[in-house]
């Protein structure tokens, strides 16, 4: 597999279950935010994805949002309420913060994971730091 393609594929954030988690050995989900866990226009998390990330929780796996987006107070707002560190202009495919979110986790890169909707900054970012990426189609409203 070549850098510009994502370890595995998925429709939606939520087809990343528990037990594909523990299946997979991981316990570090570093995860991207805008059109992957959340449509840019939420303001707030929605209930799916609550609940997903307290069932990402109670299977062992620390979740942290790491995010391109610029707006701390904004991220900071959206990540509270789910119980989830953020790291905002995180300046994928940079590297940096996601050795910097293992490092602070010890977690090693064999136990982690990167999940976005971008190959150009997440799945780069993913293969830069060593560590596998899985890719999500753009999240859309659900009609």
């Amino acid at each position: 597999m070549t850098i510009f393609h994502a370890d595995k594929n998925f429709e939606r954030f939520e087809d990343v279950t528990p037990a594909l988690l523990r299946r997979e050995k991981v316990k570090l989900l570093l995860c991207d935010l805008d059109n992957t866990l959340r449509l840019h226009s939420e303001k707030e998390p929605a209930d799916e994805l609550q609940e997903w990330i307290k069932d990402c929780h109670n299977a062992g796996v620390k979740v942290v949002i790491i995010s391109n987006n610029g707006r701390k107070k904004m991220m900071q707002k959206f990540c509270e309420p789910i119980n989830v560190p953020c790291v905002w202009w995180a300046k994928k495919p940079m590297s940096k913060k996601l050795t910097e979110a293992m490092n602070e986790y010890q977690i090693s890169p064999e136990n982690t994971v990167m999940l976005g909707d971008k190959w150009s900054t997440d799945v780069l970012a993913a293969k830069f730091a060593k560590v596998r990426s899985w890719k999500v189609d753009h999240r859309r409203s659900v009609v």
